[in-house]
């Protein structure tokens, strides 16, 4: 769990002979932004959120993990079978369902083809209660706050691009589980009951042979 104590937010340099900027020590975030910069498809994904100037938004949760999990323990990384492109971006200031439906529609125009998924992280308290059950959450404050709210600790993760390409993370429970291929529900807000239904739903296991799954608990 010492993957745990990675930085909340890092950013990184586009090449490892950038300038003379200061190279990350961090090996593991190394690992994840090679994987990223691998996949050309994910690189024009995360160049079209950037490039829409929505506010604060972050590319995560599934995308990565078929990634990582994909290429690692896997039979190779697949645009094709993604199921959705998670966009959590954080707009306290319109509330409504028809922002998130707003935002996924220019991602949409703006890149076709691509499974967009916008969802405001300012409004999930609204239907998160209906949708879920449970009674009613607290706002969340920011994309960090909701970060550290997904369902397993190895999607808890985001990324995007900077103005000069470089690649942001934001992992506030760290990328350990996600690089090292570790199924884990993340206790904060899913419960056990929610967290094995979704790994029935999504059989890591069968997906990506090389998975440990950590029953919920």
């Amino acid at each position: 769990m010492g993957s745990h104590l990675a930085p909340t937010v890092t950013t990184y340099p586009r090449r490892p002979d950038a300038g003379n900027e200061e190279h990350p020590s961090d090996n593991t975030a190394d690992a994840l932004i090679d994987l990223i910069r691998s996949s050309t498809w994910l690189v024009r994904v995360l160049e079209t959120v950037r490039d829409e100037s929505l506010a604060d938004a972050w590319v995560g949760a599934g995308v990565l993990r078929d990634l990582v999990w994909g290429e690692r323990y896997g039979s190779g990384f697949s645009p094709a079978r993604v199921r959705d492109v998670d966009v959590a971006f954080f707009d306290p200031h319109d509330l409504s369902r028809s922002n998130d439906d707003r935002v996924t529609e220019q991602l949409r125009t703006r890149l076709p083809g691509v499974p967009w998924e916008a969802k405001n992280q300012a409004a999930v308290h609204i239907w998160y209660p209906g949708k879920f059950g449970g009674g009613a959450v607290e706002p969340l404050k920011s994309i960090q706050d909701a970060v550290n709210t997904w369902p397993e600790t190895a999607t808890a993760v985001a990324v995007r691009l900077d103005a000069d390409d470089a690649v942001e993370i934001c992992a506030p429970l760290g990328v350990g589980d996600l690089l090292n291929g570790v199924w884990r529900r993340n206790p904060r807000r899913v419960t056990i009951a929610q967290s094995l239904t979704r790994l029935e739903r999504h059989q890591p296991r069968t997906r990506w042979p090389g998975v440990t799954v950590i029953p919920p608990a």
